[in-house]
């Protein structure tokens, strides 16, 4: 019996063995088998009148290669990649290319950017085989040329571009149902918003306040929540206003954080929609956003407007709209206030693509400014997201409690 042990327990040890090659052995082809492709590099560099760009990859990817005016930027599209180029590696813009932005352009689209100082040609596009000390690599050549050239030599139509026709009709709240709040997390994917004094972008910090905003919302058990992007992943405009019109929405909330060039300045604002913005300040923040398409590499230069869309932004629903949205605004801004610094002349009026549903009230709240170390800081805390979004509930609660008393009269 005392040899038999030894004897057992030395062919338990090698089963135990055997089982954990076994694991990590198939652990590591699974590994293999669902790694994401990735861009591992990007380099630009520039030779005589030619400037290359060149990234590194992992797989040997479809790729999709275009250029767009107003302004000239170069649009690669590829699937969904990972993005692992460390920021200590990540070239200044060179050559003709100004800079870059990158990011989810919808799901299963990967998009790059390039924003360029002139009109160029796409010389050569092509995919190089790994060598020795290289693995895929996508290779764009741009030459320059003159703005006449680059209107005859246009590429097709993108893969993207706004909607041209006159929105859907809303659907119909349900009468006993609760409200519908859409939130709408600012900027996203290919489009990041400002970037904080840390390097962090808005379009991050947006999102984090937008969950906790919907989580607190749907914990009262009285509303429900729709939002306009639920991941890092771009949105256009149009699409976000869409998206709370189709779900009924009875309030919209665009939340953003962005930056200015006086790193003094601090506080929230809140922003209703008017075509004659309060202030400069306010007028160039609305034709920054709105510039968010553009920044993602949508084409809106053949975008058509349906004029029917411009006779009901002026009708009586649109008015009614509006003077909603300036009610919430007015019991929003003290909730604000009660729990942080504010703007100066705190409610705010500009033209704000992102505001001008015509049945839906709408505000867009400028949670603080990332150019402030102050501001930053906070809005990078958990905690006072929390207890910001804890303001921005209150004020709803009051909103749809001083509706629902009106309705009584």
């Amino acid at each position: 019996m005392n040899r038999a042990r030894p004897m057992l327990r030395a062919r338990r040890f090698i089963r135990i063995c055997l089982a954990t090659a076994l694991v990590l052995v198939l652990g590591g082809w699974v590994g293999v088998a669902w790694a994401k492709p990735a861009i591992v590099g990007l380099r630009i560099g520039v030779r005589a009148e030619t400037t290359r760009v060149v990234l590194d990859l992992t797989d040997d990817l479809k790729y999709r290669v275009f250029t767009l005016p107003s302004p000239y930027r170069v649009v690669i599209d590829l699937p969904e990649v990972a993005w692992k180029v460390p920021a200590a590696r990540l070239p200044a813009g060179r050559g003709i290319v100004q800079r870059f932005r990158y990011g989810l352009f919808q799901p299963g689209t990967w998009r790059l950017v390039l924003d360029l100082t002139s009109p160029v040609r796409l010389s050569k596009v092509f995919m190089l085989r790994p060598t020795a000390n290289f693995g895929y690599r996508l290779v764009l050549d741009l030459g320059t040329v003159t703005a006449e050239a680059f209107r005859r030599e246009g590429n097709p139509t993108p893969l993207a571009s706004a909607p041209s026709a006159a929105p859907p009709p809303p659907a119909k709240p349900k009468r006993n149902g609760p409200a519908v709040v859409a939130i709408d997390p600012g900027h996203g994917g290919v489009d990041p918003g400002t970037r904080s004094r840390s390097g962090v972008y808005e379009k991050r910090i947006t999102l984090a306040a937008a969950r906790e905003l919907a989580r607190q919302l749907a914990a009262t058990g009285r509303y429900r929540v729709v939002l306009t992007r639920d991941r890092d992943v771009f949105v256009p405009l149009p699409t976000r206003v869409a998206i709370a019109r189709k779900a009924g929405a009875s309030l919209f909330i665009s939340l953003h954080a962005d930056s200015i060039a006086n790193r003094k300045l601090r506080g929230a604002s809140v922003y209703t929609l008017s075509e004659n913005a309060s202030d400069a300040e306010s007028a160039a923040l609305a034709a920054k956003e709105n510039k968010a398409d553009v920044i993602a590499g949508i084409d809106l230069s053949s975008q058509v407007y349906d004029p029917e869309v411009a006779n009901i932004l002026i009708d009586l629903a649109q008015r009614q709209t509006n003077n909603d949205s300036g009610k919430f605004a007015e019991v929003l801004v003290p909730e604000l206030g009660r729990v942080g610094r504010l703007l100066r002349k705190t409610h705010r009026y500009a033209g704000f693509r992102v505001l001008k549903a015509p049945d839906v009230p709408s505000v867009l709240i400028e949670m603080g400014y990332l150019s402030n170390a102050r501001d930053e800081r906070l809005l990078l805390s958990p905690a006072m997201r929390a207890k910001l979004m804890s303001a921005v509930r209150r004020a709803v609660d009051r909103y749809f409690a001083a509706k629902l008393s009106a309705s009584r009269l």
